[in-house]
């Protein structure tokens, strides 16, 4: 917020924060000072933040209306924010103050921050993207809101037992969300089920269920500037369908049977889809939330501007993957069989109004609902989407006279193996603009999956390469970091990146480069107390911290990391006299839970782990630690302290990216293929400085295409065959020999056998470099300075300008 509003807010002193925070605990949360826990005090400041906050968000909505603005929603099922005392403090310049102010009421601002629950509402890349996305939005002042789940249990909280991840519930919402405000006007009934019949041409739908969506809002405050923008979630509840009669009869289950069925949509993230039943409750969720989002959108619009037909011109509406397509057929929906447009001009209006983010180029993970499932629970949606594809079908019969099979590659409805809806299709056939996420992948993704498409719609593709939040991911995550930083430029940097190039002419400063060293050790420090405190392994900071975090994958190739390690472990036990670079290996990341080969992955990890772990022949030269439960808190504390960044999926399967960059941006060095958004990280940090090996995605399709032979790779290396065959003959799990029989040298559809041995050689390069401490910390600042493309304000000003065509809100 403004030095204006600060200037006249009780927050904008130590005094008055003190005095706000102890008004929030008696009087909001009801405790008395003398009692109260730190988990109270820490609602109690929220609260009293929050209050702060709520002036420029107030100001934003009326400054937007009242300028007539376009403005873009964004849809995603999830928004991975993290959490929110830090990232507020910082963005309204109170971080030092509210310091200062709990510090009089002997509390430790570190310690209350602590307490703050990470918000269970996604998974990975995709939701933290998002975050980053909404944060820059406000930050750049432009008009913006978000549109999400607000799930009861999120996704899951990991816990490893006996070595395996167990799913146990995130009970998120337990501790309270003082950050939010619970809105009972903002209430939509959502429909499914049923059947429909016309009238003429007029489509009556009827005979539904009927949940309903309540919403919940949470400030996205910009950083340095009055504009604040809203996260709107939505929870399901079943509205009048408790049946008193039966609960008096004491036939409880019965009265409540429907009110819980109702109440699942919203209960967790990504209910596991290996069955019908989670796959059909997947599709109602990803319906809910376009249902509740569409109708909210479209009743602004009308109370603003009494109208609908220039809804075009006032609304983008922007979807973060397939998940949220069905907003296509449910706009047509709303506009024809509601509001009464013709198909014609309804579709007219769609397409200006959507854009699409993909996230893929692998098409077993494009999302497909079967046609049968999808007409029994949107029977209108279905007949719709069919429309769809008959109107575009016959708009490109003259592409289909050269290429008669070109009707079957792009028709919405696969016809393979029982009929299905491609959702990717949709979008694409519906959106105005279709971009990518990193230069490789965009192009990757007009010359595969989309190629058809590209012919017919040249000028819908775009990249947008992703970008990450200075603010989160250097000034809270790295406050040791940021203070060096602020020293020699200023802290312009938090709000433009691209000042970080000011520090280039430091780089080979000994002060700078002293200092820059200094923070990695406390960082490193840092972590190796979580990990001692929390999983009772102890770590020297002293030795290179090699991290990959992130989705447990087989395309992120996990087994590949775990493969150098194993292979690396034998060579310690053949040469122990060898002067080694002592490594820790830490991994962090979830599995789905019906994905059973990535939880063997990680189940692989724990045994290799328990047996190098255990070896004192090894135990100053190799750790391994696989740390449970990732979130957003744990990067915040494990990236940091990172030395070496693990960007290791096979070269054209991962879209961008964006740990990537926030390791870089920390000062790792990467190992990586030339996938996602490491090709642009190699452009702007140099070759020197980053370890770039394996095949080219030209080169893993050779392969493919010639018949990809894993077992030549395990024939021809020795140090292959004998981690593999310790695998495979139980050596990490000798009380259950047989356990991994699947990782078989016939079995490697990732190609993690053919760039082995190039992985291992860019292993050999980093401990030689990293033997050379000063040399090290040179390539760590060369990525640091370099990094400045990588700011999601510049990617989220890409999007302003070239898809949404937004201005700025004048405050």
């Amino acid at each position: 917020m403004s030095n204006t509003i600060l200037h006249h807010s009780p927050l904008s002193s130590a005094e008055g924060v003190k005095n706000a925070i102890v008004q929030k605990l008696i009087f909001s949360i009801g405790r008395d000072p003398g009692v109260a826990s730190q988990r109270d005090w820490l609602n109690a400041t929220l609260l009293a933040v929050r209050d702060l906050v709520s002036e420029g968000w107030l100001k934003t909505q009326r400054a937007t209306q009242s300028q007539n603005c376009r403005r873009v929603y964004y849809l995603s099922m999830e928004f991975l924010m993290g959490r929110t005392l830090s990232n507020a403090m910082l963005a309204e310049g109170i971080y030092d103050v509210v310091r200062e102010a709990l510090e009089q009421l002997g509390l430790n601002l570190e310690d209350v921050i602590e307490k703050e629950v990470d918000p269970g509402l996604g998974n990975g890349g995709l939701g933290r993207l998002a975050a980053c996305f909404l944060d820059s939005i406000a930050t750049l002042n432009y008009p913006g809101m978000g549109y999400g789940i607000r799930y009861e249990y999120g996704m899951f909280r990991q816990k490893i037992v006996d070595g395996q991840q167990v799913e146990r519930p995130d009970a998120w919402l337990e501790k309270g969300v003082p950050w939010e405000f619970i809105r009972p006007t903002k209430r939509y009934k959502v429909e499914f089920g049923g059947r429909i019949y016309f009238e003429g041409d007029k489509c009556h739908w009827v005979d539904t269920s009927q949940i309903v969506a309540l919403g919940y809002d949470q400030i996205i405050p910009g950083y340095e500037t009055n504009m604040a923008n809203s996260l709107r979630l939505w929870s399901a509840h079943a509205g009048d369908v408790f049946d008193l009669t039966k609960f008096n009869r004491g036939d409880y289950f019965a009265a409540m049977e429907r009110q819980n069925s109702s109440e699942n949509v919203s209960r967790v993230l990504y209910p596991d889809d290996s069955t019908y039943a989670g796959r059909e409750l997947r599709l109602r969720q990803e319906y809910f939330l376009v249902s509740a989002s569409l109708q909210d959108i479209l009743n602004r619009h009308r109370w603003e501007h009494k109208t609908l037909t220039n809804l075009a011109d006032k609304v983008a509406i922007h979807l973060n993957d397939t998940h949220p397509v069905l907003a296509i057929p449910e706009l047509m929906r709303i506009l024809i069989d509601k509001e009464e447009f013709s198909w014609k001009a309804a579709w007219e209006i769609t397409c200006k109004v959507f854009s699409y983010t993909n996230h893929t180029l692998m098409s077993e993970a494009l999302e497909t609902w079967p046609v049968d499932m999808m007409g029994a629970i949107l029977p209108r949606h279905l007949q719709l989407i069919l429309e769809i594809n008959e109107h575009f079908l016959e708009s490109i019969k003259s592409y289909t006279e050269k290429d008669p099979d070109l009707i079957r590659r792009v028709s919405l409805i696969d016809e393979n193996d029982g009929r299905k809806v491609r959702m990717a299709w949709l979008a694409v056939v519906a959106s105005h603009k279709i971009n990518g996420v990193a230069k490789l992948h965009s192009d990757l993704m007009v010359k595969s999956i989309f190629a058809d498409f590209a012919k017919i719609y040249p000028e819908r593709f775009c990249n947008m390469t992703n970008g990450i939040t200075p603010r989160r991911w250097i000034g809270v995550a790295n406050p040791g970091l940021s203070t060096v930083i602020d020293k020699y430029i200023g802290k312009s940097w938090r709000k433009d990146l691209s000042h970080l190039e000011q520090l280039k002419q430091y780089a080979d400063f000994p002060k700078f480069m002293q200092e820059v060293r200094e923070v990695k050790k406390a960082n490193k420090v840092k972590l190796a107390n979580y990990i001692a405190h929390n999983l009772n392994i102890v770590v020297n900071p002293d030795a290179l911290f090699d991290v990959q975090i992130k989705r447990i994958h087989e395309y992120k190739r996990q087994h590949l990391n775990l493969l150098h390690i194993i292979a690396r472990y034998n060579e310690i036990l053949r040469n122990p006299e060898k002067d080694w670079t002592p490594r820790v290996f830490i991994i962090a990341g979830k599995a789905a839970s019906a994905y059973y080969a990535a939880k063997q992955i990680i189940r692989l990890i724990n045994d290799v782990a328990k047996v190098i772990n255990n070896d004192m022949r090894v135990h100053d030269k190799l750790k391994l630690v696989f740390i449970p439960n990732y979130s957003v808190s744990l990067a915040q504390l494990i990236i940091p302290a990172a030395d070496v960044s693990e960007q290791i999926s096979l070269a054209g399967t991962e879209a961008s990216g964006t740990s990537n960059m926030k390791f870089a941006l920390n000062g790792a060095l990467t190992v990586g293929t030339l996938d996602g958004a490491n090709v642009e990280i190699l452009q702007n940090v140099g070759e020197d400085n980053i370890f770039i090996f394996g095949n080219t995605v030209e080169q893993v399709e050779a392969l493919r295409h010639k018949g990809y032979q894993p077992s030549a790779y395990y024939e021809n290396d020795p140090q292959l065959r004998e981690a593999l065959q310790q695998i495979t003959s139980g050596a990490f799990s000798p009380e259950e020999p047989g356990r991994y029989q699947s990782f078989s040298p016939l079995s490697d559809y990732y190609q993690a056998f053919a760039d082995f041995r190039s992985y291992v050689e860019a292993q050999r390069e980093i401990d030689k470099v990293y033997k050379d401490q000063n040399l090290w910390v040179a390539k760590a600042i060369q990525n640091i300075v370099n990094m400045s493309y990588f700011s999601s304000d510049r990617t989220i000003k890409e999007y302003a300008d070239q898809i949404w065509h937004l201005q700025p809100v004048k405050l």
